[in-house]
Parts: C-alpha cells; structure tokens; sequence
C-alpha cells in the first residue's frame, strides 16, 4: 500500500499558535480553504481508491475539494485525530508548547510511556492511527489519502517508517496541506513495516499557499 498522508488546511487557531486538538475544533481561514482547494491538482496524478479523514472539522473540510473531485465520499475515522494536547489545550505560550513537541519526541524515541500531561501516553496514541492504517491496508486499498494533523503525521511516520530515525521529527516541519507518503513493506506483518517514500513540509499549491510561521506549533521544529 502507497499511502499518502496530509495535514489540513489552515485554522484560526494555528495562526494563534494555539495547541487545540479537541473535537470537533475549529474550521479553515480563507488562506486554508485555498490550500484544500489546491489538493486536486497537485494529486491529478493518483490512483487514490479512499479518502480518510479525522473526526476534526478541519480535516474533513481539507478532504472535500478532492472528494469532489474524484466522485468518491470522505470516511470520518476517529483514529486519525491529533495527539491530544490533554491539560495544555488551547495553550499558546511557549512553556506550554514545548512540553507538548518533547512529549512527541519521547514517544518516537520509544519512550511510549510517558503521557502527555493530563492527556494519554504514546502507546495509546500510536495504537488509535495503527488500527485505522491496518484497517486501509486490511481492505486491500493501494492508494489511499488520510487528510491528519501535524503532530500526528510527523510522530506516526518518524516512528514507523524503518528509514528514518527519531531525529527525523526535530529537523522536519509540516505545514498545513504539507505531504508524506509512505510505503508498506511487502513482506512485513508489523507496524514497523514502511518506508518513507517523500516528504514535503511547505503546502501543495505553491508559493501563493505557503503559511509559514501561521501553522500552529503541532508543524513546528521540535524545540530540544
């Protein structure tokens, strides 16, 4: 299975740097519905067979434009929220920022244990994306899109790609409509099973779409 990930457009509250990660959280800015609008051009190229989404607004707003425009309907799955901010939601300052980005860089370090404060801990976090990928694969789908979040696209891809370390995290932003794609392992049974094929960080569409520095600190580089 080649699987596409990509992170939603941009929300208010990633211009104000907010860590919100509830549900169902805040629509898209004019600037995030451009980006959504610019996904079925620059996937033109796709055999995509499925189109996943979080049970998060934002996401399932990203999803409609390239629903639209390949016929097919957009699946809300639960799993693919974001990594629950737990008592630092809908905090903004940078103490709050920070123990949320070294949180996730424990947990693709391996150090599934540690919760969030106030939140849950890596193992639970990971285990909710894993049954969604599994069920994609299980289907036997070639193509599908998941339209996630910043944090849990960079945190699932750097801890269960086999190419990348966990230093992959620190050095690699995603902004809003930015993209990965990975690659299942033939012959692997695990979770562990996939390589990372292509990463790009700045938003499909181009340099008009770019929304550097107002894409929430879930994108950002992780402040060790």
């Amino acid at each position: 299975m080649r699987l596409i990930l990509i992170r939603h457009g941009q929300t208010p509250s990633n211009v104000d740097h907010y860590l919100d990660t509830g549900v169902p959280g805040p629509g898209l800015t004019d600037l995030g519905l451009a980006q959504a609008a610019a996904l079925p051009e620059a996937l033109s190229g796709e055999p995509i067979d499925g189109i996943f989404a979080s049970n998060l607004v934002r996401t399932q707003l990203t999803a409609d434009p390239l629903a639209a425009a390949l016929g097919l309907p957009v699946e809300v799955r639960p799993g693919l929220r974001e990594i629950s901010a737990g008592s630092l939601e809908m905090r903004n300052d940078r103490e709050a920022i920070i123990a949320y980005l070294k949180t996730v860089y424990s947990w693709v370090k391996g150090d599934l244990g540690i919760n969030m404060p106030g939140g849950p801990d890596g193992k639970e976090t990971f285990e909710r994306f894993d049954a969604v990928i599994d069920e994609l694969r299980a289907a036997g789908l070639k193509t599908p899109v998941v339209i996630s979040h910043g944090a849990m696209i960079r945190a699932w891809c750097t801890a269960r790609a086999g190419n990348v370390g966990p230093d992959f995290i620190v050095d690699n932003a995603l902004s809003n409509t930015g993209m990965a794609v990975m690659e299942s392992v033939a012959d692997g049974g695990t979770h562990g099973a996939w390589n990372l094929l292509t990463w790009m960080g700045e938003a499909v569409g181009g340099r008009a779409l770019r929304d550097y520095g107002e894409d929430g600190p879930a994108g950002e580089d992780v402040l060790l």
